[in-house]
């Protein structure tokens, strides 16, 4: 289906992969991985010939069609969620515009009634848009969102619109880039186990170690300008990618010892008259040798032994009779709940049940018309979304503003920290004021983990973080002594931190006194792995 033959790219001066071959087969589910900056998007431009290689090529199946699903979506026109996912051409939307206007004015006999029905059966309509809807609905949207028009969603809506047309379409070869991000954990669920059964190849990018362990069968990586290849799922592809450095590793030291031995007999004899003919043959055996490249020791995550916070008493946080609304909505009515200390838990449930807001409720940040919120006497608390930062001195450097907040915290460090977070060499001295969202929401993440409070409320901990800065961020929570409650769509984090899931759902909360894998055991939910969800 896709073949790529010995295909090389520099960007910027910089070689990004040299010779590399890939092939993609019917049906097969590939993963390209490597870190920020390794050339995963200019690889996926290349096979969409958005962009020219140096040399090489790229070859695809004259009859297979590809679909792609980019990071972020365009602004949107006059179109609704429904024409979106439906794939719809200006044609067919004003075919079921009349369609619609005729049954309603009950004139289907006119002949632009039918003239509009003839364009909607050519298109394959009646299949189409049941389809939609309930990729629509297993996606997240509520039926009465289907013919709102697109812009008034936000831009992660539009994102989940966007990839229900591609899975509508059932392309040969769906290219997904970062296809979670925009996704809550239940139409995270819903993908894994729909794209489990699809018929197509897959190609993806993603930071979601365990969405790729439940799809993927081969693994391709760009590392030290090379495209390797690995079979099996990403948990398969770590532990074959560690023993490969190890080999490498042993290789590289073997051809020293032989350079060095062949030398030092070089150096010893190279005056000594009857050793000429041994010294020059040595000479020549050196100038053979290809010398193998250091190799590059792989990404770790960072350990670091975080400040413990301040003990709190028992009860950390309370909340009685709650009532919250937003106009005649009502979200909660009389929510009772009460956070104790050392709990670790993580709100689940349907977009729109309130998560965000209950969470907001805690931190205090959201107002309620009626209740209580008690926080303990000893409570210290802490709010992190990646849509709020907290106050930052827009002056300092990244560099200098974590020193302030560390404490007696070395330099070396805060260096060291800010690296496992995407902040590199001179990124540390980029001033506050010049950040992006995505770079002030790591920045923000790594000021409660050097100085953190002793309640944390965490909403959507990982988005903006690679599958290394994931697992940083998991072992500091995992050694963190405090109480922590967090929303994460990020099935590898939860599994790893929550001990108690509280599930949301149209304002009542059901708590479940374990963690991911009980919680679904409990509901009758399913992972992606084999059972049911509603």
């Amino acid at each position: 289906m896709l073949t790529i033959r010995k295909l090389t790219k520099a960007l910027g001066g910089r070689t990004l992969f040299e010779d590399a071959d890939m092939t993609i087969n019917w049906g097969e589910r590939v993963a390209l991985v490597g870190p920020n900056g390794a050339g995963k998007s200019t690889l996926f431009k290349l096979i969409l010939g958005e962009d020219d290689a140096d040399t090489g090529s790229v070859e695809r199946d004259d009859y297979a069609i590809t679909g792609y699903l980019a990071q972020e979506a365009g602004d949107p026109g006059d179109e609704t969620i429904l024409e979106i996912a439906i794939g719809i051409t200006p044609e067919l939307a004003k075919a079921i515009r009349l369609m619609r206007e005729h049954e309603a004015a009950g004139t289907t006999d006119d002949a632009d009634y039918h003239k509009a029905q003839d364009t909607f059966d050519a298109a394959n309509g009646y299949q189409l848009e049941p389809k939609a809807k309930k990729i629509l609905a297993g996606l997240g949207y509520s039926a009465d969102a289907f013919d709102k028009p697109a812009r008034e969603f936000s831009g992660g809506w539009i994102m989940r619109a966007h990839l229900a047309k591609l899975l509508v379409m059932e392309p040969d070869l769906l290219m997904l880039d970062e296809p979670t991000n925009h996704l809550d954990l239940m139409a995270l669920i819903w993908l894994q186990r729909y794209l489990s059964n699809y018929p197509g190849a897959l190609l993806m990018i993603s930071h979601d170690r365990d969405f790729m362990d439940g799809l993927i069968e081969t693994v391709y990586e760009i590392d030290e300008e090379k495209l390797i290849s690995y079979t099996g799922n990403y948990s398969s592809y770590t532990e074959q990618r560690q023993k490969r450095y190890t080999q490498k590793v042993q290789a590289y030291r073997n051809q020293q010892k032989e350079i060095e031995r062949v030398q030092e007999f070089i150096d010893r004899f190279r005056s000594v008259t009857s050793k000429a003919s041994q010294v020059q043959s040595r000479v020549k055996q050196l100038e053979k040798i290809k010398r193998l490249p250091k190799p590059i020791k792989p990404r770790k995550v960072f350990k670091f032994n975080f400040p413990q916070p301040q003990r709190s008493n028992q009860k950390v946080i309370q909340l009685e009779k709650i009532h919250k609304a937003y106009g005649d909505k009502v979200i909660y009515e009389s929510l009772d709940l009460t956070i104790e200390r050392g709990d670790r838990m993580v709100l689940v449930g349907p977009n729109g049940a309130g998560k965000s807001t209950l969470l907001k409720i805690l931190a205090g940040e959201l107002e309620f018309e009626s209740g209580e919120r008690d926080c303990g006497y000893n409570t210290k608390l802490g709010y992190y979304s990646q849509h709020r930062t907290q106050a930052m001195n827009e002056a300092n450097t990244v560099l200098e503003e974590v020193m302030a907040s560390g404490g007696d915290m070395r330099e070396d460090e805060a260096r060291s920290i800010l690296g496992s977070f995407l902040f590199r060499r001179a990124d540390v001295h980029k001033k506050i004021r010049v950040l992006s969202g995505g770079e002030k929401s790591r920045l923000n993440l790594v000021k409660f983990l050097v100085n953190p409070p002793n309640l944390l409320l965490m909403d959507e901990p990982t988005t903006h973080l690679d599958i290394i800065s994931i697992e940083a961020l998991l072992q500091a929570l995992k050694h963190y002594d405090g109480t922590l409650v967090f929303i994460s769509h990020d099935v590898h984090f939860i599994r790893n931190l929550a001990e108690t899931t509280l599930h949301i759902d149209a304002g009542k909360l059901t708590r479940y006194a374990g963690g991911y894998d009980y919680y679904l055991e409990k509901s009758g939910l399913d992972d992606g792995r084999g059972a049911v969800i509603a």
